[in-house]
């Protein structure tokens, strides 16, 4: 072999093993399982120096190369499981150290139908397709051969438009399972009852209820750790113009509620196709009305020790950012200051996922998950990564 040929050969192994490197997609374990580099913020890809966040907070890459990351939940053992909507795929993501950065992805099922929603309770893993909602036992023992999931339910309706559904167990020990209207605007509930609302059920699937209704689509709830009432966001429809209607931020006082779709949008839109003869004060006002096409997603308060106590006043909503309006809004975490069941303030916590000048985007945030450490983890969709956010300040951070 000749010297010239060796040189040729080094140089294009050193081509093929840096491309290679950049790509997004998995190497491989000596057991065969998909496996991502953990990635710090010193290496990551990521424009993380372009957001910003009120003093003595921090953001790093938690775990990248999670394509389509959305739901979070977390297991006993510590495992993060992700699910996802149009790449079809659940992960699994091991900090094996602890060190609050990935160590392993693992990519444990890519055949199923928009599994968006993922809860976790006693041991086992549900998983929410379009129509049906899986159970895999013991998942935390036998991530390496995953186990053959129990049906819960497979006969929700299977309309893809608004079907990808976000779920949570609640204080009830019920599961929270939303139903979105299958369209932009329809008065969908008189073709099935379910359309528009938020249901629940026992773990086993029995007992199932509407507790929400005139709900557009919801992909975030939570509960109040103090009134134990379910706080929801919604999204608000399209097609009447960059400014109207806004989104929401919804409390839910008691079982049945209407909030008001199709027929009023926020506090007092009156729908031009289905309010003529309504009036928005026969419905559920929001607790806050949010921007107009900011796409609200998930929705937490704060419980935990490691930021300031003012920010358990707050409720943090990941606002995945517009798809059709003249001017990309959203894209960014917000808060919305609270005073009992009050809101008197919306602001910003973090933004910088979107270039306001160029209307460039390299982020849409669209789950919060909070640590037992009190950081925050927040997945994004678009930059196929998960960050963690922290306070490491002394002093106090304040809110601009």
């Amino acid at each position: 072999m000749t010297a010239k040929y060796s040189c040729f050969l080094l140089c294009f192994s050193t081509f093929l093993l840096l491309f290679t490197g950049s790509c997004k997609h998995p190497n491989k374990d000596s057991t065969g399982e998909e496996v991502f580099p953990s990635t710090a913020v010193g290496d990551t890809s990521l424009k993380l120096n372009t957001l910003r966040l009120p003093e003595g907070f921090q953001i790093t890459t938690f775990a990248e190369r999670i394509d389509g990351a959305r739901s979070m939940a977390l297991g006993d053992k510590g495992t993060l499981f992700v699910g996802s909507r149009t790449e079809n795929t659940l992960y699994a993501v091991i900090d094996g150290d602890s060190d609050h950065k990935a160590d392993q992805i693992m990519v444990l099922d890519t055949t199923l139908n928009t599994p968006n929603g993922v809860a976790f309770k006693d041991g086992s893993l549900y998983v929410a397709e379009v129509n049906r909602l899986l159970r895999y036992d013991a998942i935390e023992e036998n991530l390496d051969q995953l186990p053959e999931p129990v049906v819960i339910y497979d006969d929700y309706p299977d309309e893809f438009h608004h079907g990808w559904k976000y779920i949570a167990f609640g204080p009830d020990e019920k599961l929270y399972v939303p139903v979105g209207a299958p369209c932009n605007i329809c008065d969908s509930a008189v073709v099935d009852k379910r359309f528009a609302s938020i249901t629940r059920m026992d773990p086993d699937g029995g007992n199932r209820e509407i507790v929400a209704h005139g709900v557009r689509n919801t992909v975030g709830f939570t509960w109040h750790p103090q009134t134990k009432e379910l706080w929801f966001t919604d999204n608000g429809r399209d097609m009447m113009g960059d400014d109207v209607p806004p989104c929401e931020l919804n409390r839910l006082g008691e079982v049945g509620q209407h909030f008001g779709y199709p027929f009023c949008h926020g506090s007092s839109v009156v729908d031009p196709e289905f309010g003529n003869d309504k009036s928005c004060e026969d419905y559920v006002p929001p607790i806050q009305d949010l921007g107009a096409h900011v796409a609200p997603l998930s929705v937490k308060f704060y419980e935990g020790t490691m930021f300031p106590e003012s920010f358990k006043k707050y409720a943090f909503i990941a606002e995945h950012g517009s798809w059709n309006r003249s001017k990309k809004v959203g894209y960014r975490i917000s808060l919305v200051e609270l005073d009992g069941n009050t809101a008197v303030g919306y602001t910003t916590f973090i933004d910088g996922w979107l270039d306001e000048e160029s209307q460039e985007r390299w982020g849409r945030p669209v789950d919060i998950l909070f640590l037992e450490d009190g950081s925050m983890l927040i997945s994004d969709d678009f930059g196929d990564a998960i960050y963690r956010v922290t306070y490491k300040d002394n002093s106090i951070a304040m809110v601009e």
